[in-house]
């Protein structure tokens, strides 16, 4: 399996507060900014807020992968716990996630 991280992820208790602060620490607007997301554009890296899941907390970094259910497959079959299966957020974009370790989650990500 080969991935590239392309996003990290914060999920946060307030979106509107946390859309200032990365607003002011990222100098530039928001290209997408929705009650469900805000996203930023980095270079290479794209850095989006989320509002807080019960499931999944704190920091992700989201891998591109090809096959995301062949990816999630090798995590788990490695040692991960499935948080999230494959599911489609919107345009063909597929995501899942995974716990490894002390609790620090890996995202992947299928494109359509």
């Amino acid at each position: 399996m080969s991935a590239v991280l392309t996003t990290m992820i914060y999920q946060v208790g307030d979106v509107t507060s946390a859309k200032k602060l990365f607003t002011t620490l990222l100098g530039a607007e928001p290209y997408a900014d929705a009650p469900y997301y805000v996203g930023w554009r980095v270079g290479e890296l794209e850095v989006g807020l989320t509002p807080k899941q019960q499931e999944l907390n704190g920091l992700i970094g989201y891998y591109d992968v090809e096959d995301i259910v062949a990816a999630l497959q090798s995590l788990v079959d490695a040692g991960a716990t499935t948080l999230q299966e494959p599911r489609n957020v919107g345009g063909g974009l597929q995501v899942a996630s995974v716990a490894v370790g002390d609790g620090n989650i890996i995202g992947l990500r299928q494109n359509p």
